[in-house]
């Protein structure tokens, strides 16, 4: 028998009906409105997506001073430094100064035992006497033989002596008279130890040659000095420490730039953020080669007022050559630079090769004339979309006329060259970055 429902029912059946299918389009409704935004989001991001960071690192064209300097590495010295040794050996038995003290020229420094000296000297003094004394014996004996050789002349005249015996009295008195010559002489040889003995025993008494600062001292008293074979250095006296000297070595690229006269800057470890003033007095010839460089002494007379440049010092010098106001300058990093080349030709990158060179030496090597360098201006052209993720960048070549150079910037001599707001590039970082494994 079959059922029937009942009104109730068949009204709750059909609003049953009306309220899934409501459902469902809201559920649709918010499906679509998801898909809209997230296209919305995808498109927006895609046309405000930031540009892809450069591969080049760039630099503009500034406007500067450019100062020219040769720097070089050397150590202070005063001007007349004397090292004072021993002529004669001994024990010390005095030492009159220390490290510091300041001496005159003729102060006792230290004393040697004068005692075998003085000896010595005792003796001479005493074989002089005796060589004196025996000149006069001799002079005595020269006398009677004159007076005999007389009379036997006026014996000879009266024919009272033969001439055997004239000779033999002639002979007496040559004898006599060679004996005092020969004593004389030798009274001259003993004068002459004497004098060395005296001199020795004056030696013993160790003196300032010169006006000055004690700045070493390598005796005490107790100590023997050995002087037979090489006179050892006892004490060293600098003249005055008011006025110092730097010794440098100038590498024989830069000797060129330099000449005497010029002013000077002088730093030192000792005293950061202070600077001495000099002049370059003297560029030797002599050149000094150690392991195939190639330097040049320059001697430059600094002016030390308060005494802090001391001896031994290593000082920085800076000499300014040349000097541009005012002008247009290139940074050096973008005349070393070479842009990679392309993957498979085989070649270096260029920044390895010529990165390190200075622009001079990267000039030569690209076979630029004296004058001219190269750098590389960044170019960009925008892509098909408009968009700035797409802009291509490319390095174009270009030549310029330079000047002088500071080691961070070269002068642009041609301001026509690089006008306007140009970029030149410097440096250039890794293409190839690291990929994500997919999942």
């Amino acid at each position: 028998m079959p059922s029937y429902a009942s009104p109730a029912e068949e009204l709750h059946a059909e609003l049953a009906k009306v309220e899934g299918g409501r459902k469902w389009l809201k559920r649709l409704a918010f499906v679509l409105a998801l898909a809209g935004v997230t296209a919305g989001t995808v498109v927006w991001r895609e046309k405000h997506r930031p540009a892809t960071p450069s591969r080049f690192v760039t630099s503009s064209v500034t406007k500067g001073d450019v100062v020219e300097k040769v720097q070089a590495t050397g150590t202070v010295q005063p001007l007349l430094q004397v090292n004072v040794g021993a002529q004669v050996n001994g024990r010390v038995v005095s030492v009159h100064v220390d490290f510091n003290s300041p001496v005159k020229k003729g102060d006792l420094l230290a004393e040697i035992d004068p005692s075998v000296y003085g000896a010595q000297a005792s003796q001479q003094e005493a074989n002089l006497a005796a060589q004196r004394a025996q000149i006069e014996s001799a002079n005595g004996a020269h006398e009677a033989a004159k007076a005999n050789y007389d009379r036997m002349q006026r014996l000879v005249a009266q024919k009272l002596a033969s001439k055997a015996e004239l000779d033999a009295a002639k002979g007496q008195y040559d004898t006599t008279k060679a004996s005092i010559e020969a004593a004389r002489a030798a009274l001259k040889a003993i004068e002459a130890q004497l004098k060395q003995s005296l001199t020795n025993v004056g030696y013993t008494r160790i003196v300032a040659p010169i006006d000055g600062v004690v700045v070493n001292r390598a005796i005490d008293p107790g100590a023997t000095v050995a002087a037979s074979f090489q006179t050892p250095t006892l004490f060293v006296v600098a003249q005055d420490l008011k006025r110092m000297r730097v010794i440098a070595d100038v590498d024989e690229a830069d000797v060129g730039k330099l000449a005497e006269g010029m002013a000077v800057e002088a730093v030192v470890d000792a005293f950061p953020g202070e600077t001495f003033k000099g002049t370059l007095s003297q560029l030797r010839f002599s050149a000094n080669t150690v392991q195939g460089v190639v330097t040049y002494p320059a001697i430059v007379e600094v002016e030390n007022p308060d005494e802090k440049l001391r001896p031994g010092m290593t000082a920085t010098i800076a000499v300014r050559t040349r000097q541009a106001n005012g002008v247009r300058r290139v940074p050096n990093a973008a005349m070393r630079f070479k842009p990679s080349p392309a993957e498979g030709s085989g070649e270096k990158k260029g920044r390895e090769g010529a990165g390190s060179a200075k622009p001079a030496v990267a000039a030569r090597e690209a076979g630029l004339p004296k004058g001219e360098a190269q750098v590389y201006v960044l170019k960009k052209t925008p892509g098909p979309s408009g968009r700035a993720s797409d802009v291509k960048e490319e390095p174009v070549a270009t030549r310029i006329h330079v000047g002088i150079t500071d080691g961070l910037h070269t002068e642009l001599v041609d301001d026509a060259e690089l006008a306007g707001d140009v970029l030149v590039i410097t440096d250039e970082t890794d293409e190839k970055k690291d990929k994500k494994k997919p999942f």
